[in-house]
Parts: structure tokens; sequence; C-alpha cells
């Protein structure tokens, strides 16, 4: 045994330089398609490029102009997790905020229920830590995860942490209520409902909105800066970055209720086939359940396909001591469905404007990163923002500002990358490479220590360091190609390791590639993150 284990730090140590060799001509070539990328998108913003943006021609009836005294700094378009918070973020230091939300209702969701630890620390950096308080929100300490009879429990790396660090998981509309409630105590914030039909440019740079009242009635509002947190169905993004939005499957939701998990305060994920399956608790009496269905279509829920689907083929994978639970639910026939997008930050650096959230940036909600990194990319802007006490020199404040869009990178992407890795590896492939990708993932993490807590602390968002993420991929691959060699490796089992570790490539560097090499792995060497803090007078 301490022979495989040396042989395997050792081949650890082999892929690790293989690994920094792809990376290091991936940066080149990266670089190389920045450089083409950013001449394209000053060619096309010169040329009009974005056209939905519509010019100001001029104040009138409804209107709130910058010189009748709004005195607004920043604008936020949309309340979500990610607009609510960073309004009240602001708020709290004294900006001027104008908050507008197509629908200040609670919210009824699929997604968005479940909270990392890491991304609760960032909850109680900003002063919201309450607003998991009294939704009757669940205590989360990690996973556990089933194959094929088998299961493992990882649990979240928290022994350094205070005693109320913790995933939390609960309904997301109630989360976000609690938040927009909080936001609307602060008295420099402004919270309405309306709909926001476009932005509003003037000279090359964003001035305000224009937007529709609840009531039907047309207005525009102005601010110096323009914040758009839209969410996944954003229609305002495409003149503020490059969307390449990607929809690889759909969720089916269903609520079981009155039913224990066979891990109390874990989230449960199911090896299954073709995709896997989620259950966590979203309430005392609730546990939320998520069918991953490969594609972008799913059987029609209105005929009877789903539920049939649902009974036929998901049930019999579902562990025993919720499969009559299972079964109730679907019967409820309370069955929604939504599809699962991932799309990669490619932003148009705009004067007056900025894009958060969901509308920004998207990546797979298997392993439930997104709110994560939406309150880490919150706690970034909120201190770049805090020296300036004027906003209004749009260019400045745009080159400023640049150093977000690295200085975001660590969290987001470990947690963006992990999320389209785990996504591949943990779907069932007919490709032999693939099957004994996803079972060395299995076995590796049910080896304990730091072979479950490493990778853990990345997916929890409490240690989110990119080359950890990579040195773990490659050792899980490592990992399955010594499983396939011992005791006697022969020239099937070879030729597979080969393209095992052909595939683990052809699954990561993809996805490393779309996050930007340069800003994931070497942040320091861009000029952007040493800019100082513009002066205005």
């Amino acid at each position: 045994m301490e022979m495989f284990f040396d042989n395997y730090i050792v081949g650890t140590f082999l892929v690790s330089l293989f690994a920094f060799l792809f990376l290091f001509i991936l940066r080149r070539y990266n670089n190389n398609n920045n450089n083409n990328d950013n001449n394209t998108r000053k060619k096309r913003f010169e040329t009009g490029y974005s056209r939905e943006i519509k010019t100001q021609t001029g104040a009138g009836k409804g209107e709130c102009s910058p010189g009748n005294g709004s005195g607004d700094e920043v604008i936020i378009v949309g309340a979500g997790v990610a607009g609510a918070a960073l309004a009240y973020t602001l708020g709290k230091d004294g900006r001027r905020v104008h908050v507008i939300e197509r629908d200040l209702t609670e919210p009824d969701r699929i997604v968005g229920e479940l909270l990392q630890p890491g991304g609760y620390l960032k909850l109680v950096e900003l002063g919201l830590e309450d607003c998991v308080e009294d939704i009757d929100a669940q205590r989360v300490l990690g996973y556990a995860l089933f194959k094929d009879g088998r299961n493992t429990k990882l649990s979240y790396p928290l022994g350094k942490f205070q005693a109320d660090v913790s995933g939390r998981s609960f309904h997301n509309g109630r989360f976000i209520q609690r938040m927009r409630e909080k936001a609307a105590t602060l008295p420099n914030v402004k919270l309405e409902q309306g709909t926001v039909t476009s932005l509003l440019e003037e000279k090359g740079t964003i001035i305000g909105v224009q937007y529709k009242t609840k009531d039907g009635e047309e207005l525009r509002a102005y601010a110096p800066l323009t914040i758009v947190c839209d969410g996944c169905f954003s229609n305002l993004r495409r003149s503020l970055c490059n969307p390449k939005v990607d929809v690889p499957s759909c969720f089916v939701g269903l609520v079981l209720e009155n039913c224990e998990l066979p891990f109390s305060n874990h989230g449960h994920v199911i090896l299954g086939d073709p995709s896997p399956i989620l259950f966590y608790p979203i309430s005392s009496t609730e546990v939320r359940c998520l069918v991953n269905v490969p594609g972008k279509k799913v059987p029609s829920v209105a005929n009877g396909e789903m539920a049939n689907h649902l009974k036929t083929v998901v049930a019999q994978q579902v562990p025993p001591e919720l499969r009559d639970a299972f079964i109730a639910a679907v019967d409820k026939g309370n069955i929604r469905t939504m599809p699962n997008r991932s799309m990669p930050a490619d932003p148009h650096p705009t004067p007056g404007a900025l894009l958060m959230g969901d509308a920004f940036n998207m990546r797979h909600p298997l392993t439930g990163g997104g709110m994560t990194v939406a309150l880490s990319d919150i706690v970034v802007l909120r201190d770049l923002l805090r020296p300036l006490h004027n906003l209004h020199d749009a260019a400045s404040l745009t080159s400023y500002l640049e150093s977000f869009y690295t200085l975001r990178k660590p969290v987001a992407s470990t947690i963006n990358t992990l999320a389209g890795a785990l996504y591949k590896v943990f779907s069932a492939s007919p490709d032999e490479a693939r099957k004994e990708m996803r079972q060395a993932c299995f076995d590796y993490l049910s080896l304990g220590g730091v072979f479950s807590t490493g990778p853990v602390a990345l997916l929890s968002g409490l240690n989110p360091q990119p080359l950890s993420l990579v040195l773990h991929f490659f050792a899980v691959a490592i990992y399955g190609v010594g499983r396939l060699l011992l005791p006697f490796p022969s020239f099937q089992r070879m030729w597979i390791g080969a393209r095992l570790i052909w595939s683990a490539s052809g699954i990561i560097f993809p996805i490393i590639k779309a996050e930007g090499v340069r800003q994931m792995f070497f942040p320091a060497t861009v000029p952007a993150v040493y800019r100082a803090p513009p002066v205005v007078n």
C-alpha cells in the first residue's frame, strides 16, 4: 500500500508538470486571442454593436435627470440575490441607491436554494447573515455521495471556523425577501417595482435606464453608475458583454415532504444514469429533489411523459429511504423544470455600467456555487468603491473598475471550473475512459483525509485556489490510471488509462481557457490590478 501511494504521489507530481506545460501554452494562446478579441470588441462598439442602448434625447415627462435633484449614485437593475445584497451593501456604505425590480413579490424558484459555507462567510462579511434566520433555513454540513449501492459522506472542513459557519439551504424566495426587506430599511435605498426596457447612453457612456412602472408609466432614471443584476434571462447584458450561453441540461424539480434524508444536514448526490440526482433540505419538513436531464429538451409534463419517466427510470435509482416520498411527490403533480445555463464572464468594459450576478456569469448549478460567486463579487466591488467619494468621472471609473474582473477570479473561476468539470465527470457515458474517470472520482473521494477535504474545501468556497483544483483533478485521473494498471497491467488497460488522461484534459482545459488562464492563475501579472482609485474633485 505504501508503494502504491509513493507511486501515486510521483504520478501526481508528473501530471502536475504536464498540466503546467499545457497551462503555459494555453496562456500564450489566450493572450493572442484576447488581443484579437479586444480589437474586435472596440470595432463593434464604435460601429454601434450595442444597438439596444437608447441615446438620451432630453428630459421629458416623468424623467429624473442628473440635474433635477434626484441625487442617485447607483441604479441597480434587479433585486434577486445579487441585486438585493448589493443594494444593502452600497446603501450601508452611504451610497444613494435606486433599485428597479420587475416583480417585488416573493420569487418561487427551484434553484438558488443552497448557500455554501464560503458564501455564508461572505454573507457575514456583508452584514447579511441574519437573512438566513426566521426562514426555516437548514444547516448543511457536507455531502453524501451514492453510486451503485455504495455511499460515502463528505464533510465540510469547518474545524477552524466559528460554530455558526456551515452551509445553509432554504426556500430561495424567502431568502431574497429577507434581503430586500433589510435593504429597504436604509433611508438612502429606494426599491421600486418596474421593468427596465433599455439602458440610456450619451456619448458612449451609460447614464441611466428607461423603465416601465407597474402601472405602465414610462420613466427614466439617471445615475453615474448602473449595475445590471437582472438574472439569467437578462435582456440587457448583450450590450455589456459577449454572452456565450450554453444549456447542457435541465433540472426537474420536486419537493418531498415529511421524509428523513439518509444523512441529516447533508446534501445528497446520486450518481445516476444518465446524470446526477440531488436531494437537500429546504425547510424542516421539505426536501428538494433535482433530477438532471441532459440536453435542452425534457419529457412533457403536461401529457404525463415526465411523471412516467420519473417513476420508471429515476425512482429505481433513488435511495430506498426516499423512494416512497419521491413517488408520492411525482403523484402530487407539482413537477417543475428549469434549463441549466453556463456562461463564462466576457465583459465589454462600458463607461457608467457594470454587470453582476447571473446576468454576468453562470455555471452549472450542480455544485450550488452561484450565490457564493455573486456574494464574493459584491465584496470585491464594495472594497473597490469604498475609497471613491465621487462616481461621476465615467472614463476614470471604468478604467479603475477593470481590476474587478481580475480580483474576482480566484473564487469565481475555481467554483465555475469545478462545477463544469464535476458535471461532466459525474454524468454517465458509454466511453470506457469516462466510466473509469467517474468511478475513480467516487473512490478518490471515499479515501477520506486530504483526498476528500481538499476537493470539498474547493466545492464549499472555503479554499478557492485554482491551482489546488487542477492538482486534485489530475490526482483523480492518476488514481484512475493506477486502478487500471494494478495489480497487472495489460495493453487494453494502458490504452484506457491514456484515454482517461486525455479525457480529463479535454474536460478541464477548455473550461480554464474560457475562464481566462492569465486572470485565473497569474492575476498579479494583470496591470489593471494595480490601478489606483481615480481622484475626482
